[in-house]
């Protein structure tokens, strides 16, 4: 007997990056993640999988010790305004004033993709994602971007990114993150290191998530 179409919506994925240099309330850099995304995940934004943590020199180079960094998957109905909102408000909880655009920081959470969504507009993405290095580092966006400017350049979350979503596609330039991970060069790739050893709180919060 046929079966009725199955209407149930589900909500758009996405990806956001997370990352600490800067140890707050005794805890790890890897706890601090671990704390930081169990904080993030409730009823209308769920965490999903989580790439293993990574060891990663500060950017720009001498601007402040390794970061920990790691991309989570999450899978939520809301908004991107009300996603990025989200991520201000975890940070926020965990001490972290945007004052200092690049440096020291106990907690950093980007949202980097949602779903296929381009914002504010293709153009207007495209322009921030084509900024010349120099006027990276004296212009910043008044709104919200998406897919993050920065994504396609970024080895530290290229590396996570691709661990967890390979497939994941670029709305604009087409190219997986699996793809854009492997035309990293090789020497940037290789500072990127994956955190060896016992994780404690970080091990069981991935098997929590994986359970869920």
């Amino acid at each position: 007997m046929p079966q009725p179409p199955n209407h149930a919506k589900t909500n758009p994925k996405g990806h956001v990056a997370i990352g600490t240099n800067v140890a707050i309330r005794g805890a790890t850099l890897s706890g601090t993640l671990a704390k930081a995304l169990r904080a993030l995940d409730s009823a209308s934004l769920r965490v999903g999988r989580i790439s293993r943590f990574y060891r990663t020199p500060c950017m720009p180079a001498g601007a402040g010790p390794d970061f920990v960094n790691a991309v989570a998957e999450i899978e939520t109905a809301l908004p991107p305004d009300e996603v990025l909102a989200r991520l201000h408000a975890v940070e926020a909880s965990f001490g972290r004033v945007r004052s200092e655009r690049w440096g020291p920081r106990c907690l950093d959470m980007d949202l980097l993709a949602l779903g296929d969504v381009v914002l504010p507009d293709v153009e207007s993405q495209t322009a921030w994602r084509t900024l010349p290095p120099g006027a990276q580092q004296r212009a910043a966006p008044d709104r919200l971007i998406l897919p993050h400017p920065r994504l396609q350049e970024r080895g530290f979350v290229l590396v996570p990114l691709a661990e967890i979503a390979p497939d994941w596609r670029h709305p604009i330039l087409r190219r997986t993150a699996r793809e854009l991970r492997d035309a990293l060069p090789a020497g940037e790739k290789a500072e990127i290191v994956p955190i060896s050893g016992p994780w404690g709180e970080v091990s069981a919060l991935v098997k929590d998530f994986q359970t869920q």
